[in-house]
């Protein structure tokens, strides 16, 4: 493709040559000379937007101004707040929020032409990369024939979406598609597509060498910092205006600095590291900054471990948390099979331009903080969020707690002893229930683990903990235990090189053995593609309200969000998931416990099984070869007979078809005028929901299955799809009247407004419980408009779109919270809805809201100011007024013209139009 740079400017581009080969690159150091400031100290993940401004400087979008205001930053100890028009290289995408954004575009060209304009308007300017990957689903488990089966369900379920997917592949430029049962879209993009250091030519023909950036609909696009390139997870509405040319329009960040020193200790992983780097930065307070992690111990840190860290930059709230270019970096390049030249390139240009991380490197941070590894302990976090890290010493006891919170019992300390010494004894105060299994000799209880799945990017991009795992299994087969009957095992790598180095090392016996066969090639537990539990064991756990438990090697345990059977879910690394499969109790202290007998009747212990580093390094050194990378991603993109096999129309818009249940011609762009709006004031808007704190975007739009009694299932119903057809709310999201139906319809979102009831509930018009789809769509019939209420972190997780897009097809016109999450916030804008935060100390609780209230919101016409303070009026439901102040969160002045016009997909398909 060719790079629109901004200007020539012979101040700051410069010529580098490697060996034979000379590219222009644009040079901080010689911005340095130009007198546009000093930026020696700037921390790498900041030069990295810092020579995007160099490169893009047009005096339009971005101004010298931009660049002084980096030096200003370094001068003011790592805080300025100016906007900036940043420019990503490209885009990442995967199938559960790749489809909408494509039938999106496909949406747009329609549009286009419908106000006289020329569909091919209409393309990636950036290249774009989705890989097939949230779609299967662990139906089949434990057996040879998993695999197989798996990926047959996939396609029955899911062609129409493959049909639209290869029509957008040749109908759109720049757009390529990585078939299923590839990988992971991260570990794709870090074991072959990210380069560290892209080139391409120009408009003036020339080559230009420049670092490697991204945006990605997927919030662990994070997992790619680990490699030095900086990218980050945008909704599906940012993601498609980057694509068509729109600068994402950001304020400087914030950098804090994570030093690491020392080196991690016999029997920890780098699980057990970045659970705790996600607990002390949970607690730092990070949303909306950039981590940059430095220090001597990255010296003894792999890469590996590394874009483990990064990956679970969601989970530590930050928007990204950055590595800088070292040897490593260069000794993982070379090991995953990149071109010689290419290596090449990276160091000469990190050292040339200082984002070369030497024994000198020392920048300048907003703030920072520091972990010796070698204080790290092995442990799991859960049961419902990622930061509640838990020591392993502690887990028993801590779960007896969570039981007994759970059954409202008062339990005493005598008993939570008890329990961390092992299994409590029955105890009047044992809150824990038992249930038996229909037709099996064994009984469930609270804590009984009935998912073990070693899935995910988090950590099976990561080979030292998956030859931990495969070892484990060898140990424990060779003393002859197995997982317990009732527990579900699964085996989902990120890519066919994991299979690979398993297969090379012998370890995929040894995990076929006790059940961890490989089900499938994509992210599956982390997006509620768990699959069903055996149907008896599933009737004992929801008929005695059991508190059944799942151990992930990923990076979600949202409530809800794993299987509808389980309430606790726990992550913990790939080498716990296999010992906690063959324990089968969440009860049982692994440190100190028996875990089993061996064949000879005597008590296992997790020590007996558990491999040394020496031993994992070994088994890595000779298994993880260039060789494998290079062979397993020489055809990446042609797919397996089934994806070729895949037959799909032609042409430069899509051919909706009307039955279709998968993907339908959304509403946004229809009847649209040529001109933008205003920004309306809100009057007497109704409550559809009051919400409390750490509300996902899982809870307004869930991934997983759904029942035929919810709004989404009575669609289908109606549409004469069968239950075991639904698939998922993720796969459905090409289609709109689906996805509606499922906002805010997450089985655990809990709406204040009504007393004790779990699931998707409000009251409806008339005061009586109801769906909240039904409801919406009652007072959109009576053209009254609606907000939300919610506390803190509002939107946190996943950089779901359609829990945005949701939120504005049901009629909500504003979000009210204490704060938002970044990603969140940004798709609401991108969405025409408002998101405001209380001010003077206001929240829902100290106000009173029941949700019987009406809300009018003012001073939203005429020259609103980004996060301009907004006088609103609370109507309570005995006629009481109250006046309070919010702010809003439109953060700037582009934002303000998103909104204007409906949506930053409405401002750019004007634009487009109006181009000719």
């Amino acid at each position: 493709m060719t790079i629109t740079v901004g200007h020539d400017s012979a101040k700051t581009r410069k010529t580098l040559t490697v060996g034979d080969r000379s590219v222009a690159y644009y040079s901080i150091k010689a911005a340095e000379a130009a007198g546009l400031g000093k930026f020696t100290r700037l921390p790498a993940a900041l030069k990295v937007v810092l020579e995007n401004m160099l490169r893009f400087e047009d005096g339009k979008t971005v101004h010298i101004d931009d660049i002084k205001a980096f030096s200003d930053w370094a001068e003011q100890g790592g805080s300025t707040r100016r906007e900036i028009a940043y420019r990503p290289a490209r885009v990442l995408m995967q199938d559960f929020t790749g489809v909408p954004a494509v039938v999106d575009l496909a949406a747009m060209r329609d549009g286009i032409v419908a106000l006289g304009g020329d569909a091919e308007k209409i393309n990636p300017l950036n290249p774009v990369d989705l890989v097939i990957d949230h779609s299967v689903m662990i139906d089949e488990f434990g057996n040879p024939r998993a695999f197989q089966m798996n990926v047959d369900r996939e396609y029955e379920r899911n062609m129409e979406r493959y049909q639209f997917l290869k029509w957008g592949q040749g109908a759109f430029n720049n757009f390529r598609v990585v078939p299923p049962g590839t990988g992971i879209c991260h570990q794709v993009n870090l074991e072959y597509l990210a380069q560290t250091v892209w080139t391409d030519k120009d408009q003036n023909g020339e080559e230009v060498a420049y670092p490697d950036t991204l945006v990605g609909t997927d919030s662990h696009t994070t997992m790619i910092n680990g490699l030095a390139v900086l990218g980050w997870g945008v909704g599906g509405i940012e993601a498609e205006a980057a694509m068509l040319g729109q600068p994402i329009s950001m304020l400087i960040p914030e950098v804090v600095g994570f030093r690491l020193t020392g080196a991690m200790v016999e029997g920890t992983t780098a699980t057990d590291l970045v659970l705790k780097v996600v607990q002390m930065l949970r607690k730092k307070g990070v949303v909306g900054k950039f981590v940059e992690f430095y220090g001597d111990g990255l010296d003894h840190l792999p890469l590996a471990d590394r874009a483990t860290i990064a990956n679970m930059a969601p989970e530590y709230g930050a928007t990204c948390g950055f590595f800088p270019i070292d040897g490593e970096t260069l000794r993982y390049l070379e090991q995953t099979g990149r071109d010689k030249d290419r290596i090449a390139l990276v160091e000469a240009y990190a050292r040339e331009n200082g984002l070369w991380r030497d024994s000198d490197y020392d920048p300048v941070y907003t703030d920072t903080l520091h972990l010796d590894m070698g204080d790290v302990v092995p442990a799991i976090s859960g049961p419902k969020r990622p930061q509640d890290h838990t020591a392993l010493t502690e887990a028993a006891a801590r779960f007896f707690e969570v039981v007994a919170e759970y059954r409202g019992e008062d339990e005493s300390k005598a008993a939570c002893d008890m329990a961390a010494e092992g299994p409590a004894p029955d105890v009047n105060n044992d809150p824990r229930q038992t249930a038996k299994v229909e037709g099996e000799d064994y009984e469930l209880r609270d804590g009984s683990v009935v998912i073990a799945s070693i899935t995910s990017c988090t950590n099976t991009s990561n080979p030292y903990v998956m030859i931990g795992a495969g070892l484990v299994a060898r140990k424990a087969r060779e003393l002859g235990l197995n997982r317990k009957p009732w527990v579900k095992t699964s085996l989902a790598p990120g890519s066919q090189v994991v299979s690979h180095y398993l297969e090379a090392a012998g370890l995929q016996e040894d995990l076929d053995a006790i059940g961890f066969n490989l089900v499938g090639y994509g992210c599956t537990t982390c997006i509620g593609n768990s699959g069903p539990l055996q149907p008896e064991i599933s009737k004992a756990i929801s008929d005695n309200d059991l508190i059944a438990t799942s151990v992930l090697s990923g990076n979600r345990n949202f409530e809800g969000r794993i299987s509808p059977d389980v309430r606790a879910n726990y992550l913990a690394s790939p080498p716990l998931v296999v010992v906690y499969a063959l324990a089968g109790d969440m009860n049982i202290n692994l440190t100190n416990d028996p875990i089993g007998t061996d064949k000879n009747g005597d008590d296992v212990y997790m020590k007996d099984i558990w491999p040394t580093q020496k031993e994992i390094a070994e088994l890595v050194e000779r298994t993880v070869t260039r060789e494998a990378f290079r062979s397993k991603y020489a055809d990446v993109f042609k797919g397996d007979e089934k994806w070729r096999a895949v037959e799909t129309s032609e042409g430069l818009t899509y051919d909706w078809p009307p039955q279709s249940t998968y993907v339908q011609n959304p509403p946004y762009f229809q009847d649209m005028s040529p001109e933008a709006g205003t920004i309306s004031d809100i009057s007497d808007a109704r409550v559809l929901a009051v919400l409390g704190d750490m509300v996902t975007t899982d809870h307004i739009s869930p991934a997983g299955s759904f029942k035929p009694s919810t709004p989404a299932g009575k669609y289908l119903t109606e549409r004469q799809v069968a239950p075991r057809d639904f698939n998922s709310y993720g796969s459905r999201r090409g289609n709109h009247e689906v996805m509606m139906r499922g906002t805010f319809a997450n089985i655990r979102i809990r709406n204040e407004m009504l007393d004790g009831v779990e699931g998707g509930y409000t009251k409806g018009p008339d005061g009586e419980e109801t769906t909240i789809f039904d409801a919406a769509m009652d007072y959109q019939a009576k053209d009254t408009p609606l907000v939300i209420f919610a506390g803190e972190q509002y939107g946190a997780g996943s950089s779901r779109d359609w829990a945005a897009k949701g939120t504005a097809l049901l009629g909500v016109k504003a979000v009210i919270a204490e704060n938002f999450e970044r990603i969140h916030r940004s798709n609401l804008v991108g969405m025409g809805v408002i998101p405001f935060e209380f001010t003077g100390g206001d929240t829902r609780k100290s106000l009173g809201l029941t949700g019987a209230e009406t809300v009018s919101i003012t001073g939203l016409e005429g020259d609103m100011r980004p996060q301009a303070e907004i006088p609103c009026t609370i109507t309570y439901a005995d006629g009481t007024t109250k006046e309070i102040t919010l702010k809003s969160r439109i953060d700037t002045e582009v934002e303000i013209e998103y909104v204007q016009n409906g949506g930053v997909l409405h401002y750019v398909l004007r634009n487009l139009a109006k181009a000719g």
